[in-house]
């Protein structure tokens, strides 16, 4: 089965389908032990490989590199990659579909905003009209074989939330993401005009939308969750505090025998992980116990 088709597959089960959002090689490797599906997060990438904010400073090239490599260490996981806007031109956009295809990406996220661009959770977004975002969208959809692809409206006027909702539907476009909802009751809104077409819940910390469990967005019929920036922020958090100590601690290393530190044994496990992968997992003989 394809990547794409895999990915398609996952989503049409019972349930909210959760994507963990990566920034690095590390973060991926370290998400791989508790999560199978990944989604490479803008707002991550932008952080991690440029240190600036996700304003639209991400370059196509680098963003393909970096999925080359995340499909080479983790051959089996479901990667979903935010295209952004397609990098501003329909036939870049097409480009850079045809490109994270062959490497093996699964899907892409394909958004409505003009430059300058914003987070989805960011105030003074706008966005393009709503033809030209489609045959954009359409474009896309015509050159991808099997991937799946979402189709995104970063809109926050309600009357054209609803609107863009229902005509992202209409097209051939596998899932549609409204970003920034800010409630409840807004999804089910949008969920009722999406009619049957999987929709996709984005959440990040200190974000405009409200925090919901994988329970609670089932039952509002949400098909997939995209977790932006977990391990983003919680890196964030963590350095700051283990330099913060190491501060008052003059420079002396903690002991890892009496803490929950990590070190270069621990690091160099995970690590060795993204290469056992691509081996064969061995045969058990018929009859052997387990």
């Amino acid at each position: 089965m394809s990547y794409g088709n895999k990915l398609r597959a996952r989503i049409a089960e019972a349930g909210t389908t959760p994507l963990i959002g990566v920034y690095d090689m590390y973060s991926a490797s370290v998400a791989a032990g508790h999560y199978d599906a990944m989604f490479v997060s803008g707002f991550g990438f932008a952080a991690s490989h440029y240190g600036l904010p996700d304003i639209g400073f991400i370059a196509w090239p680098d963003m393909l590199a970096f999925v080359q490599r995340l499909r080479g260490a983790f051959p089996r996981h479901d990667l979903l990659v935010d295209i952004d806007d397609g990098y501003v031109d329909v036939e870049v956009a097409c480009h850079m579909v045809r490109g994270l295809e062959r490497i093996g990406a699964s899907g892409v996220i394909l958004e409505d905003q003009k430059r300058p661009r914003r987070c989805g959770h960011a105030d003074g977004k706008q966005v393009l009209p709503l033809r030209e975002y489609l045959d954009k969208l359409e474009a896309v959809l015509e050159t991808r074989t099997d991937m799946l692809v979402v189709a995104r409206t970063d809109a926050t006027e309600e009357a054209d939330i609803l609107r863009r909702a229902e005509a992202l539907a209409a097209t051939d476009a596998d899932v549609v993401l409204v970003d920034g909802v800010r409630s409840v009751e807004w999804i089910r809104r949008i969920r009722e005009v999406v009619g049957r077409k999987p929709l996709l819940f984005n959440q990040i910390a200190g974000g405009k939308s409200p925090r919901l469990s994988l329970s609670e967005l089932t039952e509002l019929g949400v098909d997939v969750a995209i977790y932006s920036t977990p391990c983003l922020f919680a890196a964030h958090r963590a350095m700051d505090t283990a330099l913060a100590e190491l501060r008052l601690a003059d420079g002396r290393l903690p002991d890892l025998e009496g803490s929950h530190g990590v070190g270069v044994g621990e690091a160099t496990r995970l690590l060795a992980k993204n290469i056992a992968r691509h081996q064969p997992v061995p045969a058990v003989p018929q009859g052997a116990g387990v």
